[in-house]
């Protein structure tokens, strides 16, 4: 397993990781199998989209915050409620394959880090599994 360690630097942003994933699995020297993207923080999520037109990432983090306004009068007393549920509808991990050394991403996705509860200082976790030999 390897750790990318960042900061984000605002409250909610998409990062683009998919430079540093790539870097770890040449690194790991692994040619071909899945590599899983793992985020172990509540208020932070992972998804793939397109990496193409910025403007999709601010779609993404606008409508993330109409479904789940800020200060709604959410129970939880930090006042992070938001940045939780945003957590949970992006999802804490992603799987892509791996083929000669490289994430089998489409032509304009990217792995995207979602901050929700920021600026801090955040990690990813990723893990490679070998594809099985025939």
């Amino acid at each position: 397993m390897r750790t990318i360690n960042f900061r984000t630097n605002h409250r909610s942003e998409m990062v683009d990781i998919t430079t540093l994933v790539e870097r770890e699995i040449l690194a790991m020297d692994m040619k071909d199998g899945i590599c899983m993207v793992f985020v172990p923080h509540t208020t932070a999520g992972i998804t793939i989209n397109e990496n193409a037109d910025p403007s999709v990432q601010s779609d993404i983090l606008s409508v993330l915050s109409r479904l789940v306004p800020a200060g709604a009068g959410y129970s939880h007393l930090e006042g992070n409620a938001d940045s939780h549920a945003k957590a949970s509808l992006m999802g804490s991990s992603i799987l892509v394959i791996v083929e000669g050394g490289r994430l089998q991403l489409g032509t304009w996705q990217g792995i995207f880090f979602c901050e929700f509860d920021g600026p801090r200082n955040r990690q990813v976790w990723i893990s490679l599994t070998p594809a099985a030999l025939d």
